[in-house]
């Protein structure tokens, strides 16, 4: 559970006030928390986390707000979470329908996988190779899963092995897929994190599969950290959770991540359901029902040359919309992502 204080009512200044010391006792808090605990619109919120970011004590982050640097420093896992529960439970669900009987796979460390392995434990003859002990620990009882851990050096911010080790034991690997998360989710550059170590182990289990699957919640897209993971053009799919319809920066990232050749699982309200902090490793594999698809608009990046996919949203050069046409084409844009 988030620390926080419940209110009945604050002013301006005082809600900004517990805002922050939420912040600094979580590291990271989401906008929906943040409303929850001083019982206000995210509206609100959002208007009191620019203006508590303009004085410089804590910065934006797409869904949330985090301690000032948050570009190059990590939250730990008490803190991650803490974020998007009930999304990171759909995409798990989804991503879980995406894994057959008797299939390898790798999956990396974090919050979101974890939700994933503890969704897995009921794929027979599933063998899953992972650097991370919570992903271990969520299959630990399953009797009909193999668990390979890799070796490494114990990172204890996120229960993860690094280090040369960890990549030395993935060399020669060859699975079905990797299923992956990260800090940030771009189009430009990819799948991110902001530690060099864990960037690198990630780059090893994804040169160990035939398929890319990342995991990503809709606060990390147009987020970028520090180091690169995976790039656009080795990402095979992405499964997500289904952004908020005035999240514009969610949408235009979604749909510049189809244009590139990324496919998009949308896994919509009715694919998770709960919080996500619980979990025994013996919840039954989800239907199918809730995934929905993007179609590739063209062809990716490291295919042979020719017209560039072109985007659904386009301005002609010199003419300005106004408000309302910009409104208008928000709403189709979320529509469309909605309806695919």
């Amino acid at each position: 559970m988030v620390v926080g204080v419940t209110v009945s009512f604050v002013f301006a200044a005082e809600r900004r006030q517990l805002i922050l010391e939420m912040v600094r006792a979580n590291g990271a808090v989401s906008l929906r928390e943040l409303a929850r605990v001083v019982q206000t619109s995210e509206v609100t919120v959002r208007r009191d986390v620019r203006a508590l970011e303009a004085e410089g004590l804590l910065d934006r982050r797409h869904g949330g707000a985090v301690l000032p640097g948050g570009f190059t420093r990590e939250s730990g896992f008490p803190q991650k979470s803490h974020l998007a529960t009930a999304e990171k439970t759909a995409i798990a669900d989804l991503a879980a329908s995406l894994v057959e009987e008797g299939e390898a796979i790798v999956v990396g460390a974090g919050t979101t996988t974890q939700e994933l392995a503890r969704r897995l434990a009921r794929v027979p003859g599933l063998t899953v190779v992972t650097n991370s002990l919570l992903v271990a620990q969520a299959l630990a009882h399953a009797n009909r899963v193999e668990v390979v851990m890799t070796g490494g050096t114990l990172r204890g911010s996120n229960y993860a092995l690094v280090g040369s080790g960890a990549e030395q034991s993935l060399q020669g690997l060859r699975v079905s897929k990797a299923f992956l998360s990260g800090s940030g989710l771009t189009a430009e550059r990819g799948l991110s994190t902001s530690n060099m170590l864990s960037a690198s182990v990630d780059r090893a289990l994804v040169q160990a599969a035939a398929e890319v699957v990342v995991l990503a919640d809709h606060t990390k897209l147009g987020t970028d950290t520090m180091f690169q993971t995976v790039p656009t053009d080795v990402i095979t799919r992405l499964v997500t959770d289904d952004p908020p319809g005035h999240d514009d920066r969610a949408v235009t990232e979604l749909q510049a991540l189809a244009d590139q050749g990324v496919q998009i699982s949308v896994a919509g309200a009715s694919g998770g359901g709960g919080t996500g902090g619980g979990g025994t490793g013996s919840d039954p594999v989800p239907a199918r029902q809730s995934r929905r698809e993007m179609p590739l608009p063209g062809p990716r990046r490291n295919q042979v040359h020719g017209s560039a996919p072109q985007l659904r949203s386009a301005t002609v050069m010199g003419d300005q919309p106004s408000a309302g046409e910009r409104e208008r084409e928000r709403a189709a844009r979320v529509a469309d992502l909605r309806r695919r």
